[in-house]
């Protein structure tokens, strides 16, 4: 479908199998999903930075991984839904090894059982915060944030038409703000990027390391861990 509020653009018509709710080229003459393709900033930077951090603190590469997993954007309600479930179990271990056998029971899960991952990953949290009670507040945020961005993400599908009614009669700054599409690449990566701090916090307070979950600007959560462990 082509709606009438499409432009013209430097790529031509779109052919993908998928047009989601932006209308093309309106913004940009070059981008066609102008606001869908900004947001997704938010699934590149923060998990470099990340990932970058962890190496330097020294915690086990599954984490990094986990931050890298956060790029791939669809598939991260598959495969990161794993992986946070493996450092979150591994999260007790003493030694720095490899469990094979989780990794491949966890990919076998993934493949054919996609629709469970945020099942699994909501009962992942609900257990740790009964460990830890402190940490309910980031837990639960993390939760919130992905799910609300999962029910953007189908307000934006279902009455799509509506939406694109709507912009037309606002002003462009006002319309974009209904670009629900990219409110939801925004929460889910915000959504991500906690549930991986949690379980971060998890195993570097375990390894009797002090975390603190500080803010970047005064806006964005990092986790900065005080000291090593003590002798």
């Amino acid at each position: 479908m082509a709606p009438a509020a499409d432009m013209p653009g430097y790529w031509g018509t779109p052919t993908s199998t998928l047009d989601w709710c932006e209308e093309n080229y309106v913004v940009s003459y070059y981008i066609a999903e102008f606001w869908n393709t900004v947001s997704n900033l938010i699934m590149i930077l923060p998990p470099i930075y990340g990932a970058i951090q962890t190496c330097k603190d020294g915690l086990e590469v599954r984490y990094v991984w986990s931050f890298l997993g956060i790029l791939l954007d669809e598939l991260p309600m598959i495969y990161s839904c794993c992986v946070f479930v493996y450092c979150l179990y591994e999260c007790f271990k003493q030694e720095r090894a490899v469990n094979y056998l989780s990794i491949t029971l966890l990919l076998t899960f993934s493949i054919i059982v996609s629709v469970l991952n945020k099942c699994i990953n909501i009962l992942s949290v609900l257990c740790m915060c009964r460990v830890y009670p402190w940490l309910r507040a980031l837990g639960f945020t993390s939760l919130s944030v992905f799910l609300l961005g999962f029910v953007l993400w189908n307000i934006d599908n279902i009455f799509c038409d509506s939406l694109r009614a709507t912009r037309q009669r606002l002003p462009p700054v006002v319309g974009a703000v209904t670009q629900l599409h990219a409110w939801w690449h925004i929460l889910t990566g915000l959504g991500s990027y906690l549930h991986i701090l949690l379980s971060l916090q998890i195993r570097s307070t375990y390894l009797k390391h002090r975390p603190k979950v500080k803010f970047l600007c005064g806006v964005w959560p990092i986790l900065h861990i005080e000291s090593q462990k003590a002798s």
